[in-house]
Order: C-alpha cells, then structure tokens, then sequence
C-alpha cells in the first residue's frame, strides 16, 4: 500500500516568522523537516503592514513548505490552527505524487 504524501504551504507574515519556525521545529512527532524562504504577497487582500511594505505595493511574507503524510498533514494543519488563531496564517495542502531524497 502506498503512502499519501501531502506539501502543506504555510504564508505568514513577518511579525510571526520566529515564532512559526520555532513551532514548526518543535511538531518532530509529525515532521522531520521543513523548508523556508522569502516571498512576496501581491493582490487587494495582502496586509501592508509598513510603509515600506505600502510604498513597494507588496507584501513581505514567510514561505514554508513541509512534506508529510497525509493523517500528519491534518494534525499540522489542525494544531497551527489552534496555536497561531488570529494570526492570519494563510495554508493550502496539495498531493504530492513523488516524494524522496536523491543520496
């Protein structure tokens, strides 16, 4: 049987970065790993928070990309939720249909 694994990304804002990555690093009963970057929010629902955020016209933002099965995934989903209410923490999980690391 195979196993479903899902890419669940995470967009934040900036002023939760720490706190997110270090939420994140503490779920090893679910994840192994993540990935981070940089990114930008564009469009009338992006929250400009600085001025220079309003000035350029976009949004400075969080990327985070984690591989997990697909039970894990709805846990992670389910405990970001509970632990950053509020914190319009934008999510979307998609089906990965190949997963694994080249040695």
């Amino acid at each position: 049987m195979t196993v479903a694994h899902f890419c669940v990304t995470l967009v934040a804002d900036r002023h939760i970065e720490q706190e997110l990555l270090d939420y994140l690093s503490e779920q090893t009963d679910l994840l192994a790993g993540f990935t981070a970057s940089d990114a930008t929010g564009h469009g009338p629902t992006a929250r400009l928070h600085s001025a220079a955020e309003q000035v350029k016209g976009r949004a400075d933002r969080l990327l985070v990309h984690v591989i997990l099965e697909e039970i894990a995934a709805r846990r992670l989903v389910d405990r970001l939720g509970k632990a950053f209410a509020g914190a319009h923490l934008v999510y979307w999980a998609a089906p990965v249909s190949l997963f694994g690391v080249i040695e």
